[in-house]
């Protein structure tokens, strides 16, 4: 592999070094959170756009899954995509697409022209977060590594919960066109960034490209989010759901079959061998199932059940977002101290406490006691989520790097879906009849759904316990050995 950068890809010119020590984490964060803010700010706005296109604002469903489902189609060829064309021209192209597309998506006169440029956008985000991760992984030595990621992995824990009180008050205040709009300014000037201080880092040879492969996995992963997406719509009964459901399980076994079996597979299924990228990625994906829908539940909680307006249910998630930022100095001395089994074991096992813990907030609880426990679980969140992006990369090498940036982003995907449907499910068994629940029948269905996925993400620990104890200290004792 040979960057297109006069240096080495392995050891870049000092100039090099400084310049992406110091902008390339800025960099894919602000991609990352263009990305993940996205994902949550148009939920808001669905009614007022719905009136000002003149459909139903059940319609609007199309215009939210379009986005999640090219996020899922194209994915997986981001890996091969940086290999061929270099990291730099395709971090600029995911961000050049997606900022175009929002900029058509906020012009757009009718919804299908809407939900097209939905899918214009989703083809720049789905590049954005794996090949960024991956200029990552390729420039910054073990020894930044930690550092590096757990700074990046703030902007996709703040996004979502931005999302939502960005949205009403752009509603409220200006224009829903502004959601898009917003976009324009910050990838404008990522663009001008990505060119000045992007390293390039491409391989000399790339294989052709598996389109067997990508169309079962594509047409796999796509027909599953989807189902994910309209979960609980009366629309579909459960034979519709599971049929569905069955179709994508088998596109995806075929997948794993011709994986197997080709010589040059779309994802390399042979890094599950890995114990530490099994483990991060696996375990992302099960402990994921009980925290990813936290942030779905909350909000029905404050507005549905205790009364609160959007805007305030919005200020209450802030504090999430305030331990996010705070842990990225507290990151790579824990990791050092403990070790990522340790580290990942106990703090999955307190994360379920603290959902548990969740169980207990109700009309006559005090506002400070929720901002200090949500501050809490935003800081043990954002360690988890640090710490098992970073040990996908433990045990990979460079010319693995790639197919374990495409996996990793694929899965942690499919997990966001996954766990809201889970809240969904666990909420909706609890609540009688959702049409008709009064405020304290919805407050006791979601402490029973807190308290499912509080025990769920307790159980999930047992993934990482097949961690040995110096599993990562590729990483965490490099970074001690500059401390």
């Amino acid at each position: 592999m040979t960057p297109s950068h006069p240096s080495s890809a392995t050891e870049p010119s000092p100039a090099l070094r400084v310049a992406s020590a110091r902008l390339l984490p800025w960099l894919v964060a602000v991609a990352f959170f263009m990305e993940s803010l996205d994902t949550t700010i148009l939920n808001t706005a669905v009614p007022a756009i719905a009136a000002a296109l003149r459909v139903a604002p059940l319609s609007m469903k199309s215009v939210l899954s379009s986005y999640t489902l090219s996020l899922a189609v194209f994915i997986p060829i981001s890996g091969w995509m940086a290999d061929r064309f270099g990291t730099r021209r395709v971090f600029a192209s995911a961000i050049g697409l997606f900022t175009l597309g929002s900029v058509l998506c906020g012009i757009s006169s009718n919804i299908h022209l809407l939900v097209f440029c939905r899918i214009l956008q989703g083809c720049g985000g789905a590049m954005m977060v794996p090949v960024g991760r991956l200029t990552i992984v390729r420039t910054f030595a073990k020894s930044e590594f930690i550092r590096a990621m757990s700074f990046v992995a703030i902007p996709g824990l703040v996004g979502p919960m931005l999302g939502p009180i960005a949205g009403g008050l752009i509603v409220g205040y200006l224009h829903w066109r502004m959601i898009f709009f917003v976009n324009l300014p910050i990838g404008l000037a990522g663009l001008y960034l990505v060119y000045l201080h992007l390293p390039d880092y491409r391989e000399e040879k790339t294989h052709p490209l598996d389109i067997v492969g990508l169309i079962l996995f594509g047409s796999g992963v796509a027909l599953l989010s989807y189902v994910l997406e309209v979960f609980g719509e009366h629309t579909l009964g459960a034979r519709e759901i599971f049929g569905l459901l069955a179709i994508s399980f088998a596109l995806l076994a075929a997948y794993g079959l011709h994986g197997a079996s080709t010589k040059f597979p779309l994802l390399r299924l042979s890094l599950f061998r890995v114990r530490t990228f099994r483990a991060s990625v696996v375990g992302s994906f099960v402990t994921r199932l009980g925290i990813g829908g936290i942030p779905f539940l909350f909000p029905l909680l404050y507005q549905v059940g205790l009364g609160f307006t959007p805007v305030q249910s919005g200020l209450l998630m802030m504090p999430q977002a305030l331990a996010a930022v705070s842990l990225k100095i507290t990151m790579p001395g824990i990791l050092r101290r403990f070790g990522y089994r340790s580290v990942l074991i106990s703090n999955t096992l307190i994360i379920g406490a603290f959902i548990l813990l969740f169980a207990t907030i109700g009309g006559g609880t005090p506002l400070w006691l929720i901002v200090l426990e949500l501050f809490s679980y935003g800081f043990f969140t954002s360690l988890q989520y640090t710490s098992m992006n970073s040990l996908v990369y433990a045990d990979v090498n460079a010319e693995e790097s790639s197919s374990a940036s495409s996996i990793a982003s694929t899965i942690q995907q499919m997990s966001i879906s996954f766990g809201v449907a889970t809240a969904s499910l666990a909420t909706a068994f609890f609540i009688p009849d959702r049409f008709r629940s009064n405020p304290p029948q919805m407050i006791h269905g979601i402490h029973r759904a807190f308290l499912c996925l509080g025990l769920l993400t307790i159980l999930s620990t047992i993934v990482f316990s097949e961690l040995r104890s110096d599993d990562g200290d590729a990483v965490s004792n490099a970074a001690k050995q500059i401390a």
